[in-house]
């Protein structure tokens, strides 16, 4: 029974393996729409980001499902996917196995006590990209050096379906879940603002900063009322109303 699987999850690397060459494509950036694709997962068929709806979505992709790295995020994002639907974000996770692969590496995984936490429950959907259409969709493919290298992305998109940041991991380098829920709220609480930013290694609570000002707020600056200093007169603070 054990070869059977495994030989089916040799056929099916090679099979897509050879559909992948001769599909480089390029990285969506950010300021564009998030390209859209159908997929089996381990919740049923998705369509993607349309099945969202005005959720921000987090595209997380993996070259191979029961590497050690990969496998470690999915527990540490399966511990923290409750405070990320808090912040109104659903992770979708893509990876270049097959469903049949997928399903029993969330069977394996959930049985898993990481960091002595308990087991955990993983509710978000695992994607069978095989073929490799969604990584070369998202741009993820990159032929020349290794089919599977790059497979290592993650994708902010926002409600509006547009993608907001990109982030390129190496396979050695496991991913951090706080800065990706750092970087979520940052984007949060820049979005709908033209001049709002967060400086370096800002965290929730700490001062934004402001690439302009009216002629009402210079006025203002650096008065007891005002909300809005400067430590120069190209570094613009806001104080944080929350």
């Amino acid at each position: 029974m054990k070869k059977a699987f495994f030989f089916t999850m040799a056929l099916c690397l090679t099979v897509g393996l050879s559909q992948a060459q001769d599909k480089d494509s390029s990285i969506p950036l950010i300021g564009s729409k998030a390209p859209s694709f159908k997929a089996s997962t381990t919740q049923g068929e998705l369509n993607f980001p349309k099945d969202y709806g005005d959720s921000w979505k987090i595209l997380f992709s993996h070259p191979k499902d029961f590497t050690p790295v990969c496998s470690s995020e999915l527990l540490e994002m399966a511990y923290q996917q409750e405070a990320f639907n808090d912040l109104n974000a659903k992770f979708v996770v893509i990876s270049t196995d097959n469903l049949d692969s997928h399903n029993h590496w969330k069977a394996a995984l959930e049985e898993v006590d990481f960091k002595n936490r308990g087991a955990v429950k993983i509710d978000f959907p695992l994607v069978d990209d095989h073929q490799y259409k969604v990584s070369s969709t998202y741009g993820m493919i990159h032929s020349e050096v290794s089919i599977e290298q790059n497979i290592r992305g993650v994708f902010f998109i926002d409600p509006e379906n547009i993608v907001r940041a990109i982030y390129f991991y190496p396979m050695e380098v496991g991913r951090n879940m706080d800065e990706l829920k750092r970087t979520l709220i940052a984007l949060q609480k820049t979005s709908g603002s033209n001049t709002a930013l967060t400086p370096a290694n800002w965290n929730p609570g700490d001062d934004l900063m402001v690439s302009s000002l009216t002629d009402e707020e210079t006025a203002l600056l650096n008065e007891p009322e005002s909300d809005l200093y400067q430590i120069s007169w190209f570094m613009t603070y806001m104080r944080d109303q929350e």
